[in-house]
């Protein structure tokens, strides 16, 4: 099997990932309407449509640098974009990638929304894509993160010290490391179906 991740639409009952577009920038601008969602993320809060575009823009050129597939959170109730995740770190020569970048408005936190996302993510990593490995990373202060990475299954690894620098600040965050593997991936899908199910 090649491994080769490439945009797709990911949808369920309560989610769909979007391809991310530059039409997505007004909805995501008033999903992200708390500055605690970027408390423990590498940039500032967005100022306006023009940083999401910023930031959907440098999305894309990853995307076609073959080094990310990011997507555009969509509540299926309403129709609306309540946040953003991606694949990133693709590594096709090794069946490897990051799920990350992940934030939701205030609202989406602590539903289903974010569990059926990582789901989809998985499953199309692991069963679509023929994926060995995904990880996941957070700041290693980030608690309710930690927490809500192992509730889907994932091994915590260990914390890469002084791991990113944050541009805006000078803020040096040591990165808490995840992942599962492709052996682990029955047994997280049982966890996170059975999750879903309640």
């Amino acid at each position: 099997m090649t491994f080769n991740p490439q945009p797709v639409l990911l949808e369920s009952r309560h989610v769909r990932l979007e391809p991310l577009t530059p039409g997505h920038a007004p909805a995501l601008l008033a999903a992200a309407n708390s500055a605690d969602i970027f408390r423990y993320m590498i940039i500032p809060p967005f100022g306006s449509v023009g940083d999401v575009e910023a930031w959907i823009n440098e999305a894309l050129a990853a995307q076609r640098a073959s080094t990310e597939v990011p997507f555009a959170t969509v509540r299926r109730s309403d129709g609306r974009a309540v946040g953003s995740t991606r694949f990133l770190d693709i590594r096709r020569a090794h069946r490897g990638l990051e799920i990350g970048w992940t934030w939701l408005a205030p609202e989406a936190q602590r539903t289903a929304i974010n569990t059926e996302a990582k789901y989809l993510m998985f499953r199309q990593a692991f069963e679509g894509w023929g994926a060995l490995r995904v990880q996941l990373k957070t700041d290693a202060n980030n608690a309710r993160s930690r927490a809500a990475i192992e509730r889907v299954g994932a091994k915590f690894e260990g914390v890469l010290r002084k791991h990113m620098l944050r541009p805006h600040d000078g803020y040096e965050r040591d990165s808490a490391m995840f992942s599962i593997v492709e052996s682990e991936w029955p047994a997280a899908k049982a966890k996170l179906e059975g999750m879903l199910d309640r």
